[in-house]
Order: C-alpha cells, then sequence, then structure tokens
C-alpha cells in the first residue's frame, strides 16, 4: 500500500556496489528514495573502496574489502512518523560513492599535435608524434572526489582518460627537449624516456588524488621534412664514404657521378661534348686521384677496397670482375 512506502524505504539494511558498467570508475549509490537506517550494513568488495557523505561532510573512506556497520540519526518509524508533514524526507542525510581501486591498464595516448624540439645532432628542428599507453590507480580517493568527481553519480574511466591526455603533452614536450634525444636515436631510447615521463606526469596528476604506472611509448613518428632532410643526409655521409674508400675527394665523386649522367643523356648539350671527346678529356682528368691512390697502394688494399665498393652495391658485379682481372693482370 502506499501509506506503507515510507515506512518500507526506513527499512534499507545494505548498502553495496550494484552497477556492471566496467567503465565505471567513481559510482554513487542510489538509494531510490530508502532513507539509510541506523546500523544499516555496508559491503566492500576486494577491489572497491567507497567513501561516506554525510550531512554535506566526507565522514569516512573505506578502502579496505569487508562487512561495516553504518550509524545515522534516522531511526526506522520514528523519524518517518516526524516528517510525515515533510514528505517523509529526513535532513539527516547518507550518500555512499563507490570506487575501483584496481589499477586500470592499457589506457591509450597520443599526441594530438605534433612535439616541436631542436634535433641536438643535426641542428634543425623537428616535429614528433609519439603514441602509447599507461596505467592508471586512484591514489587518495579523497582528493581525487573533490577535485574532480564532485557530487557526481558517475564518473568513468574513459573521462579520467581524457583529462589525462590533455595534460601530459607540455610535459612530453619539456622531456623530449631536455632529453636531447636525436632522430637517429629515439627508438633505442623509449624506455628511458617513458620512466622519465612517468615521474615527471606522476608529480602532476599526485596533487589529483591519482598517479600513472607504466607509461609506455610504443611508438614515435617524425613529419616529412624531417625524414626528407634525414634521407639527404644520409645520401651524402653514403657518398663521402664511398669516396674516402676509393682515396678521392668527396668533390671529384660528385663530378663523376655529373659526368656519368651526362653521358648517359646523349642529347643534351653535355653528351655532345662527349661525343667530341672534350668529356673524355674531362673523365681523364677526374681519374687521375683513382690512379694516384691505386699506385700508392698495394695490390692487397686495392681488391679489398674493391669488394668494399661491390659489397655496398656502388659498382656492378661486371664492373667489379672486369676490376679485379685488372687488379690481378698487374701482378
Amino acid at each position: 500500500m502506499p501509506f506503507f512506502d515510507p515506512l518500507e524505504r526506513q527499512l534499507r539494511s545494505v548498502i553495496q556496489w550494484d552497477t556492471d558498467n566496467e567503465d565505471a570508475l567513481f559510482y554513487r549509490w542510489s538509494s531510490n528514495g530508502d532513507e539509510i537506517k541506523n546500523a544499516s550494513k555496508l559491503i566492500i568488495g576486494p577491489t572497491q573502496g567507497c567513501i561516506l557523505v554525510y550531512e554535506g561532510k566526507i565522514r569516512a573512506v573505506f578502502d579496505k574489502e569487508g562487512l561495516f556497520n553504518i550509524k545515522t540519526d534516522n531511526i526506522p518509524f520514528i523519524t518517518t512518523l516526524k516528517k510525515v508533514m515533510q514528505f517523509f524526507e529526513s535532513e539527516h542525510k547518507a550518500e555512499f560513492y563507490f570506487y575501483k581501486k584496481t589499477i586500470i591498464t592499457d589506457q591509450k595516448w597520443g599526441t594530438v599535435a605534433p612535439i616541436k624540439y631542436m634535433d641536438p645532432v643535426y641542428d634543425f628542428p623537428v616535429e614528433l608524434i609519439a603514441f602509447g599507453n599507461y596505467s592508471m590507480q586512484i591514489k587518495d580517493p579523497k582528493s581525487f572526489f573533490v577535485s574532480i568527481v564532485g557530487e557526481r553519480e558517475y564518473f568513468s574511466i574513459e573521462e579520467l582518460r581524457k583529462i589525462i591526455n590533455a595534460r601530459i603533452v607540455h610535459p612530453m614536450s619539456d622531456t623530449f627537449a631536455e632529453s636531447k634525444v636525436s632522430y637517429n636515436h629515439i627508438d633505442e631510447q623509449r624506455e628511458e624516456l617513458g620512466d622519465a615521463l612517468t615521474e615527471k606526469l606522476d608529480q602532476v596528476f599526485d596533487v589529483l588524488g591519482f598517479h600513472l604506472s607504466d607509461f609506455r611509448i610504443e611508438g614515435t613518428e617524425f613529419d616529412a621534412n624531417t625524414r626528407d632532410r634525414i634521407g639527404k643526409i644520409a645520401d651524402t655521409q653514403a657518398t663521402h664514404f664511398a669516396a674516402k674508400s676509393v682515396g678521392v675527394s668527396y668533390q671529384d665523386m660528385r663530378k663523376l657521378d655529373a659526368l656519368e649522367a651526362a653521358s648517359n643523356n646523349e642529347g643534351g648539350a653535355a653528351g655532345v661534348f662527349l661525343g667530341a671527346g672534350a668529356g673524355e678529356a674531362l673523365s681523364s682528368e677526374l681519374r687521375k686521384p683513382f690512379q694516384e691512390s691505386e699506385a700508392k697502394q698495394s695490390v692487397t688494399q686495392r681488391l679489398q677496397q674493391l669488394k668494399e665498393l661491390f659489397t655496398n652495391e656502388l659498382i656492378t658485379e661486371e664492373e667489379f670482375t672486369q676490376k679485379k682481372q685488372s687488379i690481378l693482370d698487374e701482378v
């Protein structure tokens, strides 16, 4: 009967987490109009905690599993009879906010915009995109409740992840800039950078009542301009190495490359010069350093250098065979 509804609400005796939403991080137990009975039972599971707010103040934080007795000023029946003229409402309100104590793992993060800093080796600006995952856990439920949750009925893991991701970019940019990790070494330094970021980010979020653990950088990617610059540098270094290995200067090696390109372009001006004999004279002049170098070197050294050029795919197999035979004929 409707008359007995207020009396039935007074008999609420068990309070426990009764939501199966896996995304729930903080959850306010709903009484559905029930007034908490004096000496009601509070059940805390092994992966849960609970904050008791009574008469507008945090009265207790239950961070251990078990069965607890809750005492309030709401005595069954007597309170209800007193409150008939106030629609059976009591000012002695007790609210219970359950939260997850477990470590929440495999939360994804990624930079919203590229992180810009000066590469310490190549001395030009780079733009870095990074992504990875982390774990998080409520460390101080009271601070977390006051700073973030407030009096909301529900606060999700996804909402906390958004808060974290929005605040990690600045500390991350500082860490990359301070660490001075170059383009070519960033992958081998990911674990060390992750540890440094964990320590720095934990200081940021500690005041909010939770901490990050196991912060990982899974991958990095640089902008197209950076990759293009690095590619050109790598090509130049390879050419320097090839020139040095045969005893000529980088400038002479570049001239030979230009000569070869011109000789392959029969319709161009360089092809005309080559056809008239000028190209042969230029080629002879540029080959002098090779000839002088070869005269000063032993047969063994020359064969080793020739093998190195072939291994690095700087000459063809046919060129390697011909040159090798030419050296051996001199013995």
